[in-house]
């Protein structure tokens, strides 16, 4: 056969011949984007945004899959740069989660081609297993230490503590059950009472606790939830330090990136910001100054693998470690890309890890682990997450969001 031919038919074997979205419910929403080759490769990616599902859903059904079809798949960054600089209304989370999916279920469908696991594409593994950190949620001061013992207990070196706070009925972190955390509600958004001078005076008799308890060694984390002004953050990151934490988490709202100029003057604490970013601009400022030590984009929010890359590699120039989020709103799809992504970056921090109930496993089967406090991504060829679409079927979309914050005084203050 000559070169010539060989090589057209396996272009043609790369041809996008179809794609689909499946939007479904096993206890809670996701949207994953389903792509198919001629040779009958499938490709899976996550595209699931807590709360506007169905934007993300729209935005691949009626704009995105009709650009695919006939393309190569092997061209994974000619697809990203069509899907973002083609669309002239660029990033935001609806477009660069769709991105994502596509992204994601490329890599998917190249991998498989080649036989490998998909950190082996990426360029094989800076280590053997991927730090994680759990979650432990207290309704007060005392469940939550229970918490964190409890979560010693079964393996976490590393372990994020969030609380009820002592006058307030509701706190972020709060979960409705021991290991399930789902703050999204029912149609309509539940409101919560918030009041940043009664949560910092409470949060550093917490960590004080804590700190007692658990000794130097374990890793301790909190996230604030961009509750706070800049100067309110500083504040809250200079009473922390005698407690060590491993990082405190988004401080402040980092549209405005130069806000963490103040807050870097008065802390020492490290400092991790980025789960709702979606391009390298969001944290460009916060990098190259230095003003965070861990950028904490995730896969599906910041437009897939090839986006993710760049983010982690301008990162590592500055000594900035990933931290990437990783809460059940994010699909098992995810979190198995997140970990092929984490076991090759080089300047990789830790992995954010909440299981997700049985039933999603179902719906979602993969090849990833947890063993005594870390992650291990599995060796099949591709992501190693797959999706059982019968079951999927059988729990349709149920409309969910997520809740809001006021002042006691009725002013909208940031969830």
């Amino acid at each position: 056969m000559a070169e010539a031919e060989r090589t057209d038919g396996s272009a043609r074997e790369r041809t996008i011949t179809g794609a689909r979205v499946v939007v479904c419910s096993p206890g809670r929403n996701f949207v994953t984007l389903v792509i198919e080759t001629q040779a009958g490769v499938v490709g899976i990616g996550d595209a699931t945004l807590n709360g506007r599902e169905l934007s993300v859903a729209s935005y691949l059904t009626d704009h995105v899959i009709p650009n695919l079809i006939g393309r190569d798949a092997s061209r994974i960054e000619d697809v990203w740069q069509f899907l973002y600089r083609g669309a002239y209304w660029r990033r935001g989370p609806v477009t660069m989660s769709a991105i994502a999916a596509v992204d994601t279920a490329l890599w998917d469908i190249k991998a498989k081609m080649a036989g490998m696991p998909l950190y082996q594409l990426l360029g094989g593994k800076s280590r053997e297993r991927v730090l994680v950190y759990g979650h432990a949620n207290g309704k007060d001061l005392e469940h939550t230490v229970d918490e964190v013992l409890r979560y010693k207990e079964m393996g976490y070196e590393a372990i994020r503590a969030q609380s009820g706070v002592p006058g307030l009925a509701t706190a972020y972190g709060i979960g409705k059950g021991d290991m399930y955390y789902e703050p999204a509600g029912e149609e309509l958004p539940e409101v919560q009472e918030w009041d940043t001078r009664a949560y910092m005076t409470f949060v550093p008799k917490l960590f004080e606790r804590l700190r007692e308890k658990v000794g130097p060694e374990t890793k301790l984390l909190h996230d604030a939830h961009h509750r706070m002004t800049p100067q309110e953050a500083a504040r809250l990151g200079k009473s922390l330090e005698p407690y060590d934490l491993f990082w405190l988490e988004d401080l402040t709202p980092a549209e405005n990136q130069e806000a963490f100029r103040l807050i870097r003057q008065h802390t020492t604490t490290p400092l991790a910001v980025g789960e709702v970013f979606n391009t390298i601009h969001d944290c460009r400022t916060l990098i190259e100054e230095q003003l965070i030590d861990y950028i904490r984009a995730t896969v599906v929010h910041a437009g897939g693998i090839t986006h993710l890359r760049r983010i982690a590699d301008l990162a590592g120039l500055y000594q900035v470690r990933t931290g990437s989020h990783g809460a059940t709103d994010l699909s098992p799809v995810c979190m198995g890309a997140a970990l092929h992504f984490d076991s090759w970056v080089p300047n990789f921090g830790i992995q954010e890890y909440m299981m997700h109930t049985e039933l999603t496993d179902e719906v979602f089967p993969h090849d990833y682990r947890f063993e005594r406090g870390f992650m291990h991504c599995g060796e099949t060829p591709g992501h190693g997450v797959t999706l059982d679409e019968k079951l999927a079927a059988k729990h349709p979309y149920k409309p969910r969001q997520l809740p809001v914050a006021r002042l006691r005084d009725g002013t909208l203050w940031n969830w």
